[in-house]
């Protein structure tokens, strides 16, 4: 790696921690750290931008990694803020809770947790670096490969978020279960696409000097979005809501990957 690596991605951790810096004071000032949240996805671009802007590789090569990370962290982050704030006053269950368990040191604490998604943030961004960092002029064809499970992995979270949208604004649909377009395959589609994506950012890696360092991002995804934010909040936060419903939806429907129907147990 050339010298100029480790300044680069330390003055990515710089930059960061003071995003997370200025949401939380935000968050603070409008009483919601669901906020975080929307911070988290989009502040990949940031980092990818610095990295296509001062690291030393093809120009080529860089504007694909950067077109790749700005519009799937922007449709992310969009996404979610129209969840957050389409909400707000309200403050997601998850950070209610905290709130009323930390009581007047909610505020110190989610400094502390800002700060935590940030170190994950710039964890993250190593694949982003490392293909700004490659001077090779010719695209491997690994980068293309991971192109495309890009392209496949967006497409599919943005449609499956749209049917999901489309199904809870119908109120003919209210206590009921989606399990309407890519909804019928997966229990939660949009997850599944979701790591897709950050699997193609590891292909994509790969055809560069240390990629296969950049494997812990994917499992990393893996891990929070079956085990922490994802699947395993989402799934008790259905069975509180829509019960018996949604178990008889769990016998029948796969709970990551797309996959089709099982018969129901008699």
């Amino acid at each position: 790696m050339t010298p100029s690596f480790l300044p680069l991605w330390l003055g990515a951790l710089a930059v960061a921690s003071l995003l997370m810096v200025l949401v939380w004071l935000v968050s603070v000032k409008i009483k919601n750290a669901g906020i975080v949240d929307i911070a988290w996805s989009a502040g990949f671009t940031p980092l990818a931008w610095i990295y296509a802007w001062l690291a030393p590789g093809d120009f080529s090569r860089k504007l694909i990694m950067t077109a790749m990370v700005t519009s799937w962290s922007l449709r992310l982050g969009l996404h979610l803020y129209q969840r957050v704030m389409g909400h707000h006053p309200t403050e997601d269950a998850r950070y209610a809770q905290y709130r009323e368990k930390w009581g007047s040191k909610f505020d110190l604490n989610m400094f502390g947790f800002f700060q935590i998604q940030a170190l994950l943030l710039w964890v993250l961004s190593l694949p982003f670096l490392l293909a700004c960092m490659n001077r090779s002029p010719t695209i491997h064809f690994l980068e293309w490969l991971g192109l495309l499970l890009w392209w496949v992995g967006l497409m599919g979270e943005t449609l499956a978020d749209r049917q999901l949208a489309a199904f809870v604004a119908n109120p003919a649909h209210r206590g009921k279960v989606c399990e309407q377009g890519l909804w019928n395959y997966s229990r939660h589609p949009n997850y599944f696409f979701e790591w897709v994506i950050w699997l193609a950012y590891f292909v994509f890696a790969l055809a560069q000097p240390y990629g296969l360092w950049t494997l812990y991002c994917p499992l990393i995804m893996l891990h929070f979005l079956l085990n922490v934010t994802g699947v395993k909040l989402a799934e008790e936060g259905s069975l509180k809501r829509r019960g018996d419903a949604y178990r008889a939806y769990q016998q029948t429907t796969s709970a990551f990957v797309p996959w089709f129907k099982k018969k129901p147990p008699a």
